[in-house]
C-alpha cells in the first residue's frame, strides 16, 4: 500500500504522470502477491519523506495494469524504473536494501 507521498499510477495517468515530472519519476513495478514487492514497500514510504520532492515515487500494479508492464518489458518484479523526461534511464530488478534503493535514485537527481 502506498503512502500519501507515493503516487498509484495506471495506464490512464501513465504517461502524462511521468512525461509531465519536472523532478526524475521512480516507478515501482509491483504485485500484491509478491513477497519481496511488499519488503520494499516500506523502504520506498520512507524514501519518499527522505528525499524531500527531488524524485516522485510512484507504484504500477502489474496484474491491474498488465499492457503497461508489458510496453515496458517488466518481466519480474519488483521493478524499479527511474525515468527522466519521460525515458526510462536505469532500473534495477528485485528487491534491495534501502541503502542500494536510495544510491540508484541519488545518482539520477
Amino acid at each position: 500500500m502506498a503512502s500519501d507521498l507515493i503516487l498509484n499510477l495506471d495506464n490512464t495517468n501513465f504517461d502524462a504522470t511521468v512525461k509531465a515530472s519536472a523532478v526524475p519519476v521512480l516507478v515501482d513495478f509491483w504485485a500484491t502477491w509478491c513477497g519481496p514487492c511488499k519488503q520494499i514497500g516500506p523502504v520506498l514510504d520512507q524514501l519518499a519523506a527522505e528525499m524531500n520532492g527531488a524524485v516522485l515515487i510512484t507504484k504500477v500494479d502489474v496484474d491491474t495494469n498488465q499492457a503497461l508492464a508489458q510496453q515496458l518489458g517488466v518481466n519480474s518484479i519488483p521493478a524499479l524504473f527511474l525515468f527522466k523526461n519521460g525515458v526510462v534511464v536505469d532500473k534495477i530488478v528485485g528487491a534491495r536494501p534501502k541503502g542500494d534503493i536510495a544510491a540508484f535514485i541519488k545518482k539520477h537527481i
